[in-house]
């Protein structure tokens, strides 16, 4: 007889949206952010240009939330009914967040409209650390950034 193993499935979120700004090399174009006692592992972010331009792109930590954003909506993949604990953010306008040094990801979005990098995270994921302060963004590196559409998908 075999034996199925149990394991604890966690609930799955996603978040995807037209972003409101292009965002700078210092100001995120999108962000995902945690919450106390709950630790977001990131299993898929997506960026598509939305221009004829290209432009850098980089996924990186973020140790303050910064300034003024606007959080999007956090929808329950696997359970629709089910509330996400990590609040996905639009453009970043104003105070800069801390980000530590180095790219977790780096992709260039090609002149095309609809160019695009879908980055995955196997394994645990992208984990943020628990604390309202801890996130993973997304901000321009090179060139001069557009409006992106940009998704997220994470567990909790």
């Amino acid at each position: 007889a075999q034996r199925m193993a149990a394991r604890h499935l966690m609930a799955r979120f996603t978040s995807a949206f037209k972003t409101g700004g292009a965002g700078t090399t210092a100001l995120p174009m999108a962000s995902l952010y945690s919450v106390a006692n709950c630790r977001p592992r990131i299993k898929e972010i997506g960026v598509f240009n939305t221009a004829a331009t290209t432009f850098d792109v980089a996924v990186r930590r973020a140790t303050t939330a910064g300034g003024t954003h606007t959080a999007r909506e956090e929808i329950g993949v696997n359970d629709p009914l089910q509330t996400a604990l990590a609040t996905a953010f639009d453009v970043d306008t104003g105070t800069a967040p801390t980000l530590t040094a180095g790219n977790i990801r780096a992709a260039t979005l090609g002149a095309a409209i609809g160019s695009g990098v879908i980055w995955t995270f196997s394994g645990d994921g992208l984990v943020i650390p628990d604390g309202t302060a801890n996130g993973i963004v997304v901000v321009a590196i090179a060139g001069t950034p557009n409006i992106c559409c940009v998704h997220f998908e994470w567990d909790e």
